[in-house]
């Protein structure tokens, strides 16, 4: 590992001033970032901690909806009380998000802007209809979480711009399900990650890890409306979907593998989210 300077902003204003110029990275949890300089992949002239901005905690806004600091760890997230009683998918989904030493450190800003494919929050966060806000010298923007990705480990945020918080919407009666397939332990780097949530006859679904970045399965949606209870339009969703996608073969599997665990596990996540307890 390459030497490097290490800063600590106290203000947002102070970070942005810091993570001007080449060779500048924020750091937050750096569980993947300190592998990535390991390996030579990034070699960082200065990290720009982010321990000391106020971007942590866990809150119900005034509508239901779940706001959480960009600096809050996936293991606070997993154990909190309101997170496991307003979104149960979520807690279960972080159960076999790599393990509790990686979650114990981990931040949610930091595994969002990471963008790897394979993470299991984008595409169920997509499917909740989570936004983030990013605060940069320009000013706030928000965004969609689906929209933070532009391929492979490339996200869309601006130089200096910054992951602040998450926003889910309330769950309300809408029904939810997570499902990934992994080629070894159930909290290894998944094949695929399906995820489904139904709000009435309607479907809005997502597919990552298959794809280079999380994927909304629009074609698949369409089908289903009015259809979730339809086996004929569960099986012909499962086909436009694994069509419909552009799959990326990778060590976890081929893409015609993949192909055929996107007909499977839609199936199978329609029928969890069916099955979950409002």
């Amino acid at each position: 590992m390459t030497p490097f300077e290490l800063s600590e902003p106290h203000t947002l204003a102070e970070a942005f001033r810091m993570l001007e110029g080449e060779g500048v990275r924020p750091f937050s949890g750096g569980t993947a970032l300190m592998l990535m300089m390991k390996a030579g992949v990034l070699r960082p002239t200065r990290l720009v901690s982010l321990r000391k901005l106020n971007l942590s905690g866990i809150e119900a806004g005034p509508s239901g909806e779940l706001r959480i600091g960009a600096m809050t760890t996936l293991s606070e997230l997993e154990r909190s009380a309101l997170v496991g009683k307003a979104y149960p998918v979520l807690k279960k989904t972080l159960r076999t998000l790599s393990n509790v030493r990686v979650r114990n450190v981990a931040t949610v800003g930091g595994a969002l802007a990471h963008a790897d494919p394979h993470m299991d929050l984008p595409p169920l966060l997509g499917a909740l209809g989570g936004h983030v806000t990013i605060a940069g010298p320009a000013g706030e923007r928000r965004l969609p979480v689906e929209a933070l990705y532009a391929g492979y480990l490339e996200n869309t945020l601006k130089r200096s711009e910054l992951i602040t918080a998450l926003e889910v919407p309330a769950l309300g009666r809408r029904r939810a399900a997570y499902l990934k397939c992994t080629t070894r332990s159930a909290d290894d780097w998944p094949a695929l990650g399906m995820a489904v949530v139904l709000d009435g006859d309607e479907a809005r679904v997502f597919v990552a890890a298959a794809t280079d970045r999380p994927t909304r399965l629009a074609a698949a949606e369409k089908i289903l409306r009015g259809r979730i209870s339809d086996p004929k339009a569960i099986q012909q969703a499962g086909e436009a979907a694994a069509e419909e996608a552009h799959i990326e073969s990778d060590l976890h599997g081929s893409a015609a593998y993949k192909k055929q665990l996107i007909r499977v596990y839609l199936g199978r996540a329609i029928h969890e989210a069916r099955d979950a307890v409002h």
